[in-house]
């Protein structure tokens, strides 16, 4: 296995699995830099943008736009934070909280039905595999993932 021929199978895997998750996000009513807003809120808790930011890995004005569309939605709110009043955090409201967790479970089993032709040892492989990868490169280039 050649080097540029992974990388044309990571490129078409990763392009047919973004596809899916788009078509799959807007059939449950969300954009998907939304969605990636409300899944970090959920599963990190309260962030300032810049946090979500580098979690979910959109352009800064990328950011503050799915962070305004799902302020005014009322599915987040903008508190100040304690020790620095310029500084604001993001947080789930009730609404955005219900609506995430149910958005995010039919997801997440989208997903799962997207990968069941990968056994759990198939599974485990493409993951450390994928990782190990990710963090050579990312160490080559001074950056951490």
């Amino acid at each position: 296995m050649t080097a540029p021929k992974l990388w044309i199978v990571l490129a078409r895997c990763h392009h047919a699995l973004n596809v899916l998750v788009e078509r799959d996000i807007a059939g449950l009513g969300l954009c998907l830099s939304d969605f990636m807003v409300l899944e970090a809120l959920l599963h990190k808790g309260p962030l300032t943008i810049s946090e979500i930011q580098a979690k979910v890995l959109l352009a800064s004005g990328s950011m503050t736009a799915a962070v305004d569309r799902v302020e005014v939605r009322g599915l987040a709110v903008r508190k100040s934070t304690p020790g620095d009043r310029r500084a604001r955090r993001i947080e789930l409201t009730d609404a955005g909280r219900q609506l995430i967790e149910e958005v995010f479970q039919k997801h997440a089993q989208h997903l799962e039905d997207a990968v069941a032709v990968l056994d759990q040892q198939e599974k485990k492989q493409v993951y450390d595999g994928l990782k190990k990868l990710g963090r050579s490169v990312a160490a080559q280039m001074g950056k951490t993932v």
